[in-house]
């Protein structure tokens, strides 16, 4: 064969594979099946706002973060009128009397809210014409407590006690209602607003 017949062959021949690779190049390779992707276990449901406040199921309602003008009271005669009554829990009695030298009964009443900024006049009766009457089973800490025909007062301070100042002879002293004297001789009792600044007269 000649050189210019082999020079010719090859050629040829380098041709061929220039075409054979090109289709194989164009057409796809075979590849793996697609498999989907695994979906997430839990997604935030929609329209759901990252940080926005979880919301109260129906039936349910949120607590109230505002307290009653009757709680804050309330909460008002516990902590100032009955730590200062209980201060004075061996003060001696003194017909007449309103101070720590010697109390009676409604002097006693009279001092400890006039402590606690609530003007009271001195006398039992007249410290039953004033503030709100309070069923025996309602009683809370503070209110006023009377007995034997507005003859005798004392302040409740809670657990079925009170403290009053006794009788001549006697000093400030903490007694139950339940005791048969008191209860026997029960008359009512009344409830004053810490708030409130009754008029005060020194007279009996």
């Amino acid at each position: 064969m000649s050189t210019r017949a082999i020079v010719l062959a090859a050629g040829l021949c380098s041709l061929s594979l220039v075409v054979v690779g090109c289709r194989s190049t164009g057409e796809p390779s075979p590849t793996a099946p697609i498999v989907p992707a695994a979906q997430p276990a839990f997604s935030a449901p929609r329209n759901t706002e990252v940080g926005a406040p979880a919301r109260t199921p129906r039936g349910q309602q949120q607590p109230n973060s505002k307290v009653s003008e009757n709680e804050r009271r309330s909460v008002g005669r516990a902590s100032r009128v009955v730590p200062l009554a209980l201060a004075l829990v061996g003060a001696p009695y003194r017909w007449g009397g309103a101070d720590p030298r010697g109390f009676d009964c409604s002097g006693f009443v009279m001092y400890v809210y006039g402590r606690a900024g609530v003007s009271l006049p001195h006398g039992t009766v007249k410290q039953y014409r004033l503030g709100t009457p309070v069923a025996r089973k309602e009683l809370a800490p503070g209110d006023i407590v009377f007995f034997d025909r507005l003859n005798h007062s004392g302040i409740y301070i809670g657990d079925g006690r009170f403290v009053h100042a006794s009788k001549s002879g006697d000093a400030v002293k903490v007694a139950r209602l339940d005791e048969a004297w008191f209860e026997r001789r029960w008359v009512g009792a009344r409830r004053l607003p810490v708030t409130d600044r009754q008029s005060r007269s020194d007279d009996d």
